[in-house]
C-alpha cells in the first residue's frame, strides 16, 4: 500500500463508521431532522439548497482567501522585522501574544462600527485570526537556524541581511507552512463569525436564517461546506509547501526510512 492511501485511507474508514453509526442511530431512535438529521438528510439539503448555496459560499470564500493572503503577508513582514531587530522583538512579541487574548467575538463588532457592514471589516477580522499562528511558527524557524552555519557566515562577514536571506529564510520556511496550515483552517471560522455579527450574504448569515428556521439539517449542511473549505485550504497549503520546500520532507522521508530500518 502506497504512502498517500496509507495516510488517506484511516481518517475516510472512520469517518464512514461514524455516519453509518449516525444514521443507524438517527433512524432507531426515530428523532426529528429539527433535533438531530441523519447524514442522508444533510446530504438531501445540500442538494435542494444548491443554488442559494452556492450564493452564499462564494463571499465565505472570497473574504477567507483575501483575509489569509493579508494576514499572511502581514505575519511574514512582522516576524521578519522581530527577527532583524533584538529591541522590536522584545518590544513586539509581548503585545502580538496579548492580541490573542482578546475574543475576536469583542473586536469584530468594533470593526463593524468604524467601517460598516462592507468587505473591510470581515477582511480585518480573518486578518486578525491568521496572522499570529503564522508570526510565532515563522519567528520560531528564523530563530532556530544552523548556529554553526550562522557563526560561518559572520566569521567571513556577512551581515545580517545575508544571513537572514540564505540561512534564516530557508530554514524558516517549513515553520512558515506549519503556521499557514493552522491560519488556513482558522481563517474560514473568522470569515463565516464576521458574517455572523454583520453582513447580508455569506455562509454565516445563511447558518443564522437556518438556526431561526429550527431547520438543523441545513445547519449541518453548512457545517459539511465550512468543513470543506477548511480541508481544501490545508490540502493546498501542504502542496504548495512540497513544492516550495522540497528539501523539508526529503529530510522527513529519510528520518522515517531510518527509523524503518532500525526497527
Amino acid at each position: 500500500m502506497g504512502k498517500p492511501l496509507k495516510t488517506i485511507y484511516p481518517p475516510v474508514l472512520l469517518a464512514a463508521v461514524i455516519l453509518l453509526l449516525w444514521e443507524g442511530g438517527v433512524r432507531l431512535a426515530h428523532l426529528e431532522t429539527w433535533i438531530l438529521p441523519a447524514p442522508s438528510e444533510i446530504l438531501r439539503a445540500l442538494w435542494v439548497n444548491r443554488s442559494l448555496m452556492v450564493q452564499h459560499m462564494k463571499p465565505t470564500l472570497l473574504e477567507t482567501l483575501a483575509g489569509l493572503a493579508a494576514g499572511t503577508a502581514a505575519a511574514i513582514v512582522l516576524a521578519c522585522v522581530i527577527q532583524l531587530s533584538d529591541w522590536l522583538r522584545r518590544a513586539l512579541y509581548p503585545l502580538l501574544v496579548g492580541t490573542q487574548t482578546v475574543p475576536i467575538v469583542a473586536v469584530a463588532p468594533l470593526f463593524i462600527i468604524w467601517f460598516g457592514y462592507g468587505f473591510f471589516p470581515k477582511l480585518l477580522v480573518v486578518m486578525l485570526v491568521t496572522f499570529f499562528p503564522v508570526t510565532v511558527s515563522l519567528v520560531e524557524g528564523l530563530s532556530s537556524a544552523d548556529a554553526d552555519l550562522v557563526r560561518l557566515l559572520r566569521s567571513i562577514g556577512a551581515g545580517k541581511w545575508r544571513i537572514f536571506r540564505t540561512v534564516r529564510f530557508p530554514h524558516a520556511l517549513p515553520y512558515l507552512f506549519s503556521g499557514l496550515k493552522i491560519a488556513a483552517t482558522y481563517s474560514v471560522l473568522g470569515a463565516v463569525v464576521a458574517e455572523w455579527l454583520g453582513a447580508s450574504n455569506g455562509l454565516g448569515v445563511y447558518l443564522i436564517r437556518a438556526q431561526n428556521a429550527f431547520a438543523a439539517d441545513e445547519v449541518f449542511a453548512v457545517i459539511v461546506v465550512i468543513t470543506f473549505y477548511s480541508v481544501f485550504l490545508f490540502v493546498a497549503v501542504q502542496v504548495a509547501a512540497r513544492l516550495i520546500a522540497p528539501w523539508a520532507y526529503r529530510r522527513e522521508r529519510e528520518d522515517e526510512q531510518a527509523k524503518g530500518e532500525m526497527k
